[in-house]
């Protein structure tokens, strides 16, 4: 039997965490076009009768430019060591970039099995554009890596991304119990799926600037009660996120709680409120706060 840990590392925008929900057949990741979607690493815990891969899935590798950015980075440099195997995630429809090659010389100089995962193939019609694409990506690593071309969309190819992976995890037993996906408790998946909507309801620098903290998560046999908190940059970002006579803070409350009524089987009271907390991104007792810090 096989297990082990594999990390995901990528540019922002390259499927990782669509990547990740497509192989476990569950969403369990928050997933939308808009960099920093993921914030910090999430486990995915992937079994079979082989055996198990725990998937860890981490934030977009881009140029920190606040104290936010710099944990984002830390996620996935810290995944890295501890991984038996490295997803190398790129987007395939495009040839490699000045964020990919700096991936590969400052995070994957490493012993450690890397496989390159060409995503989005699935978008380009020409044949040899995606060979041409190929190309770009192996010229990044002076030695020959195993590449795979998947959908993350579509399921493509997931098959033989698995067995590749199985083909270099450790012999081990079960790393966790056959029936656990995730570690994430309710309170971090409310605050997740509460971001989420706020990604895909909102524009501009209103996502970025965005964080949310469950204040109280109350487990009823009929009913889960919640207080979550959003917290934004500015005045004029509260106002947007509460939206004309409440409407837009509503919309983004119903679309949660609808989801999180799926996730938990019974009903759902979300009351969100928003709170500003100014240049919260560039402090560090912010962010520990809104649970932005390295696990020890």
């Amino acid at each position: 039997m096989k297990s082990g840990f594999t990390a995901i590392i990528g540019r922002p925008n390259v499927g990782k965490s669509t990547l990740l929900n497509c192989i476990l057949g569950q969403k369990i990741v928050i997933a939308t076009d808009k960099a920093q979607t993921t914030r910090k690493r999430i486990k995915g815990i992937y079994t079979t009768e082989k055996g198990q891969i725990v998937f860890v899935d981490t934030p977009g590798v881009h140029k920190p430019l606040n104290k936010l950015g710099e944990f984002l980075l830390d996620e996935a440099k810290i995944a890295i060591p501890d991984a038996d195997v490295i997803l190398f995630l790129v987007d395939g429809s495009e040839p490699a970039g000045k964020g990919d090659r700096w991936i590969a010389e400052n995070l994957l100089e490493t012993e450690i099995p890397i496989i390159v995962v060409l995503n989005k193939v699935d978008k380009l019609k020409k044949p040899e554009k995606v060979e041409e694409n190929l190309l770009s990506y192996k010229t990044l690593f002076n030695k020959n890596l195993p590449v795979v071309r998947v959908s993350a969309k579509t399921g493509r190819n997931i098959d033989t991304l698995l067995s590749e992976i199985y083909k270099k995890l450790p012999q081990g037993e079960l790393l966790y119990p056959e029936d656990v996906v995730t570690e994430e408790t309710m309170r971090s998946v409310t605050e997740e799926i509460v971001r989420e909507k706020i990604l895909l309801n909102t524009s501009d620098e209103i996502p970025h600037s965005v964080a949310v903290k469950v204040e109280q998560y109350q487990e009823e046999e009929d009913i889960d009660r919640i207080r979550a908190v959003i917290y934004c940059e500015t005045k004029s970002q509260k106002g947007i996120l509460i939206g004309k006579s409440g409407s837009m803070l509503k919309k983004i409350g119903t679309e949660a709680r609808l989801e999180l009524e799926k996730i938990v089987d019974k009903k759902v009271f979300l009351g969100l409120e928003v709170k500003v907390e100014k240049d919260w991104r560039k402090k560090e007792n912010s962010l520990k706060n809104f649970g932005y810090e390295q696990e020890k």
